[in-house]
């Protein structure tokens, strides 16, 4: 679509600073220096793809911005003294700032060298632009020139707004039929020391056939025992509660296309639940996707004043937990060119992100598949449960050892 979804829009506020700020990224890990022609080319080829494009907004009332056309780019963003290995995904969180989804650019690529003779790439996106899934194409097309499906063209700005008004009037009135919907009670934002740090993160690797062997020895599935796993840690954290709700992304796309093609929905989960048990209740909340309430069509926060809309989906999709499941990516992101990749993952990160105004969110994990490996990637925003990298990593360690899952740090 030519024209900004709900969802779109929900992460075009959060970048305003209307809820929590939220870029996708991409990394990538070579075991010897990349060379610096070819990312050039890569930047190019990224520079005039589907994430070249920036906002437009319309002036008729009702009628939704437009995605155009947005050639100009970031400089491809070199850091030539090697960093540490250990100093990685610190450098890789710092890779979010101006990212602007508006005026552009709203992606930057980065590289740098690391002590260990390799290198790492990240590619880094407005969630605006395009969720987990539409990365992983925008960076297949790049590399390889995969084919990806042509925006839908959207109607004149009258006649979009005449469509919107539409949908809006007409199907709050039939709500309203129903009786006045209650608003949900949003939670409040969390708060920690203005010296902690926010966010923490960390990134496994396990070999495929022994995290589907645990899968299948539990009864689950490979996803099942993903969102199992990212339940356990946050009960090793400390949460006291018996039922946490986790929230879980459903990739809505027909056809490979970089946007915000997902809808999402929830589950609660108890200390007793299992991933044969998790594996059940997914498949019926598949079935059963996040809404607005009462009915009224979602599409009336394109069309009401900005902080209005920002009041009325404030939280939007925000549970205890994030499960994303990315899926299996392309091949061709198992080099750069005569470059082998040693380690592919996709994540979240939270640029500028403040303490005193913490999301719901406790731990993200964002699972991804590539040739016989799965890897696990890892944002805690709690900082008084899990207060640094290493500490998120060794709850990690935990819940995969008390499975039998062998996992070598990214």
């Amino acid at each position: 679509m030519d024209r900004l979804s709900v969802v779109d829009e929900i992460f075009l506020r959060a970048h305003r600073g209307m809820g929590t700020p939220i870029a996708l990224q991409g990394l990538w890990r070579t075991s010897d220096r990349v060379d610096h022609a070819l990312l050039h080319r890569v930047h190019e080829a990224l520079r005039t793809g589907p994430l070249g494009r920036r906002v437009s907004r319309s002036r008729v009332p009702g009628a939704r911005p437009r995605w155009t056309v947005n050639t100009q780019a970031h400089p491809l963003d070199l850091n030539e003294q090697p960093i540490s290995a250990a100093a990685l995904l610190d450098w890789a969180d710092r890779r979010g700032f101006d990212l602007d989804p508006e005026r552009g650019p709203g992606w930057r690529l980065s590289a740098a060298a690391v002590d260990d003779g390799g290198s790492v790439l990240a590619l880094t996106s407005s969630h605006a632009l395009a969720d987990g899934r539409a990365l992983t194409l925008a960076v297949d097309h790049a590399l390889e020139g995969t084919p990806l499906a042509a925006p839908i063209a959207g109607h004149s700005d009258w006649a979009d707004a005449r469509q919107m008004w539409g949908t809006v009037l007409g199907g709050t009135a039939r709500a309203l039929r129903r009786g006045l919907p209650r608003r949900p009670e949003p939670s409040p934002d969390r708060t920690a020391p203005a010296a902690a740090t926010a966010a923490n993160s960390a990134i496994l690797r396990i070999p495929a056939r022994e995290w589907n062997r645990a899968a299948v020895a539990h009864d689950g599935t490979a996803n099942s025992l993903f969102v199992y796993v990212v339940a356990q840690m946050l009960w090793h954290s400390g949460f006291r509660a018996e039922s946490l709700d986790a929230s879980l992304p459903v990739d809505t796309r027909d056809e490979p296309r970089v946007d915000n093609d997902m809808a999402m929905t929830e589950i609660a989960i108890t200390r007793q639940d299992t991933p044969a048990t998790i594996r059940r209740k997914a498949r019926t909340a598949y079935e059963h996707r996040m809404t607005s309430p009462g009915g009224i069509p979602e599409e009336i926060l394109q069309v009401v004043p900005e902080r209005w809309a920002h009041a009325l989906a404030k939280g939007a999709g925000e549970r205890d937990i994030l499960c994303s499941n990315i899926g299996t990516l392309p091949d061709s992101l198992l080099s750069l060119g005569a470059h082998t990749c040693t380690g592919v993952a996709a994540r979240a990160i939270h640029p500028g992100l403040d303490t005193a105004r913490l999301p719901r969110t406790r731990l993200s994990g964002y699972l991804t598949r590539i040739a016989d490996t799965y890897t696990l990637s890892l944002v805690s925003l709690d900082p008084d449960a899990i207060p640094t990298a290493e500490a998120l990593t060794a709850s990690a360690h935990r819940t995969l050892d008390a499975l039998g899952l062998p996992a070598t740090e990214w």
